[in-house]
C-alpha cells in the first residue's frame, strides 16, 4: 500500500533553485519536502571548476551542491531521494506520484526540475551512448587518457568541456557549425591559447562510427555546412555540448510553456498560471541560465509560496 505524505510546500528538483527554495521555505517554517529527482544536485554535479559563484574564487560544482544540500537540511528541509513521475496540478491539494510509490500532497508546489542535455538525434549517437558518446566531460573524461576526442558545440558548455578534457586527451577537436563561438570571451581566450585544442569551423556531425564487439567509438564523419564535403576525424570519445532543454515533461499539459518548453511565469515573479504553483531556475530561464540566478529564483519561489499560503489562511 502506497504511503501518502502531506506538506505545506513540495519542492520538485534539487539544483541551486530547489535547494535555495528549501532553505528559505524551511526558515519560513513551511516544513518543505524536497524530492531530489533523477539527478540530485542538477547540472552542477557534472561541472568542474565554478569561478562565478559569489564568495568562492573557485569551487568544484559537485562540492557546491553538497554544501547547498547540507545547508537546506540544516535549516529543516526534508530532502527525499525519490523521483516524481506524475503531477496533478488541477486539484487541491496538489498531488505528486513517485517512483517509490509514495504519494506526495501539498498546498503549494515549487517546480525546480532544471534542464537536461540536448542530443544531436543521430541513430549512431544513440548506438554509442555510454560507449564513447557522452554529454558529461566530468563524468567520462578520465576514460580518454592519451586519446583523441571531439567536442560538439559552440557555447560556454562546449568550450568548458573542451578545456577540461585537455587534462586527459592528447588532442581535442571542437566542432562548430558556424565560424563564431557563443561562449564568454574569457573562455574563448583560454580555448585559443590551449595547444591541445583545434577548432573546426562550419562543420556538423554526420555520423559516429566504431566497433560492435566490443562496442566503442573509433571516429566521426563531419560535413562542411557550405560545401557538403565529408571529412573523417579519428576519435575515441565524442562529447555532445549543444545546450540543454528544460525538464518540463511533468507539466507540459498543465502549464503554459514558451521558447521551446520553458515554464512561463509572471514577469518579476515565479508565479505560474495556476495559483499556488511556482517555478524557478533553468526550468523557466531561457536567457541567463546561471547557478546564481537559479538560486535567486529559488529564493523568490519560496517567498512567493510563503505569501500565497499566508493569504490562503486569511
Amino acid at each position: 500500500m502506497s504511503q501518502t505524505r502531506h506538506s505545506p510546500v513540495l519542492i520538485i528538483g534539487s539544483g541551486p533553485a530547489g535547494y535555495t527554495a528549501g532553505v528559505y521555505a524551511a526558515r519560513a517554517m513551511l516544513n518543505p519536502v524536497l524530492v531530489q529527482g533523477i539527478e540530485p544536485g542538477g547540472q552542477l554535479t557534472t561541472t568542474t571548476e565554478v569561478e562565478n559563484w559569489p564568495g568562492d574564487t573557485e569551487v568544484q560544482g559537485p562540492d557546491l551542491m553538497v554544501r547547498m544540500e547540507a545547508h537546506a537540511r540544516a535549516m529543516g528541509c526534508d530532502i527525499v531521494s525519490d523521483i516524481i513521475t506524475e503531477l496533478d496540478l488541477q486539484n487541491r491539494p496538489f498531488t505528486a506520484k513517485s517512483d517509490s510509490g509514495t504519494v506526495y500532497t501539498a498546498d503549494a508546489v515549487i517546480l525546480a526540475t532544471g534542464a537536461r542535455a540536448k542530443w544531436l538525434g543521430l541513430p549512431t549517437e544513440d548506438k554509442f551512448k555510454g560507449f564513447g558518446v557522452s554529454a558529461c566531460a566530468t563524468c567520462d573524461g578520465f576514460f580518454y587518457r592519451g586519446q583523441e576526442i571531439v567536442v560538439v558545440g559552440g557555447g560556454n558548455t562546449a568550450v568548458e568541456e573542451a578545456l577540461f578534457l585537455t587534462n586527459f586527451a592528447s588532442k581535442v577537436t571542437l566542432i562548430h557549425r558556424r565560424d563564431e563561438l557563443r561562449a564568454e570571451k574569457i573562455l574563448q581566450d583560454r580555448l585559443q591559447k590551449n595547444p591541445k585544442i583545434e577548432t573546426l569551423w562550419f562543420h556538423e556531425v554526420d555520423e559516429i562510427y566504431g566497433t560492435d564487439s566490443p562496442l566503442g567509438v573509433e571516429g566521426i564523419r563531419v560535413k562542411h555546412t557550405k560545401t557538403g564535403e565529408i571529412t573523417d576525424i579519428p576519435a575515441k570519445g565524442v562529447f555532445i555540448a549543444i545546450g540543454h532543454a528544460p525538464a518540463s515533461e511533468l507539466v507540459k499539459d498543465q502549464l503554459e510553456l514558451h521558447n521551446g518548453g520553458y515554464v512561463k511565469v509572471a514577469p518579476g515573479t515565479t508565479r505560474t498560471a495556476i495559483p499556488g504553483v511556482f517555478a524557478a531556475g533553468d526550468l523557466t530561464d531561457h536567457i541567463y541560465r546561471q547557478a546564481v540566478t537559479s538560486a535567486g529564483m529559488g529564493c523568490m519561489a519560496a517567498l512567493d509560496a510563503e505569501k500565497y499560503l499566508a493569504e490562503q489562511g486569511d
